[in-house]
């Protein structure tokens, strides 16, 4: 019995060892999603859970609120997108590749002073402590909801702005994109493809029309120009 005391106690202490190591990796991950470190301690802990719950269920009969299932370490680099092994050696893709996503759209704005307007109301409800100076500008105001959003284009998706065509493009690179080469005002650097730059395909945007959706034909005048001729092709 002493020594299934003794194993229990120390299992016990690798749950509460697992349980801090968990804790401080949580704390410097800050919030961002699928941490590595954060991964790695949680098979960590729930390992730990798991190895106490058996030995306390086999001396005692007793099981702990914890219902946790085993996770095999050697799955995890997988699982966090690591390289993976096969029979504990290392295997490298021979031909690695990045891919660069670059996109651009266009909007319409009806009313600068709604589009302003919306964007201090979003700020305020994102941030209500924040002090911060009015938003005076077009381009303020969409950072403003590009900030308030997850930073993607679906953050402009708003009534106050009308999108127009955009394109996207997907590129595979030899080199991924180093921000600290290019100044804070340089537009056109980040943008720019290399010469080994290869385009695999682009994508064009339209943005939808009345009568898109609900299959209605526009009346005959309006496929007409002002001097009564029709458009080209029609």
């Amino acid at each position: 019995m002493t020594d299934q005391h003794a194993s229990l106690d120390a299992a016990l202490e690798e749950v509460i060892a697992a349980a801090r190591a968990h804790l401080t990796a949580v704390k410097a991950a800050e919030g961002r999603v699928d941490d590595d470190d954060v991964w790695q301690a949680y098979v960590t802990l729930n390992n730990a859970s798991y190895a106490y719950d058996e030995l306390l269920l086999e001396a005692f009969g007793e099981v702990t609120p914890w219902d946790v299932e085993s996770i095999d370490p050697d799955e995890v680099e997988g699982q966090l997108g690591g390289i993976p092994t096969v029979d504990g050696v290392e295997v490298r893709d021979a031909h690695p590749h990045v891919i660069s996503v670059r996109q651009r759209r266009d909007y319409r704005v009806p009313s600068v002073m709604a589009l302003v307007r919306r964007a201090e109301e979003t700020r305020t409800e994102v941030s209500p402590d924040e002090v911060g100076g009015p938003v005076e500008t077009v381009g303020e105001a969409v950072l403003e909801l590009l900030q308030a959003g997850d930073g993607s284009l679906s953050a402009l998706d708003v009534p106050e702005l009308e999108p127009l065509d955009g394109v996207v493009m997907v590129s595979e690179v030899t080199t991924a994109l180093d921000l600290e080469v290019f100044e804070e005002h340089d537009s056109h650097g980040p943008f720019r493809p290399a010469g080994e730059d290869r385009l695999v395909g682009r994508l064009d945007e339209h943005p939808f029309l009345p009568g898109d959706l609900d299959g209605e034909v526009p009346d005959e005048e309006d496929d007409e120009d002002e001097d009564g001729e029709g458009r080209p092709g029609a």
